[in-house]
């Protein structure tokens, strides 16, 4: 039996193929690699005003000393946790939910409106791969968390000031919500 050698050209294909493979396979793992590890991650904390004066004739009512103490709770829980940007609503309470924290990291306050979530979004999404707290409303809070693709998540009763939402972005459109409690219950 006589032994046929392969002819040249037939190596030279089977060469080119396998580096083709191997070419798309290294690229597959390359994007991979990319969209899990060298994006940055963005975390946003969403918390709703703490608790306010109830006063029918001022729309824009300071925190009672409940909302002041927890206030000084979100600043304690928050301290070590990177915040870099901070937003809250053209609320008075708001504002002064996230006064202390923002004190103690020397970060200033950007104020928002509180009706204008596709506003809000614009400027979270200046701050990619960044720690960011918000401070809202209970009744903008759903509208926010779903805007930054966290799903829909169920609205927050009056008199509920206790919930904390960790969103965790690892790609633009998607995110990981995570609902903690901090300070008094309320209920």
């Amino acid at each position: 039996m006589i032994e046929e050698t392969p002819e040249p050209r037939t190596r030279i294909r089977t060469i080119v193929v396998f580096s083709l493979l191997f070419s798309v396979f290294a690229a597959v793992v390359l994007f991979g690699y990319w969209t899990t590890y060298l994006r940055p991650t963005t975390t946003i904390i969403v918390v709703r005003h703490a608790e306010k004066i109830s006063d029918a004739n001022n729309p824009n009512q300071d925190l009672s000393p409940a909302g002041q103490a927890r206030s000084q709770e979100l600043a304690r829980v928050l301290a070590n946790s990177g915040v870099s940007t901070i937003f809250a609503t053209q609320d008075g309470h708001t504002q002064q939910t996230v006064q202390p924290l923002a004190n103690t990291l020397q970060v200033q306050i950007t104020q928002v409106d509180a009706n204008d979530t596709p506003e809000l979004i614009r400027q979270i999404d200046k701050h990619r791969g960044e720690t960011i707290l918000v401070s809202g409303h209970g009744n903008t809070i759903p509208g926010i968390i779903q805007a930054l693709g966290g799903g829909r998540v169920p609205d927050i009763p009056d008199g509920e000031y206790d919930n904390l939402y960790v969103l965790s972005i690892y790609r633009y459109g998607t995110a990981k919500v995570t609902r903690l409690r901090y300070g008094a219950r309320n209920f």
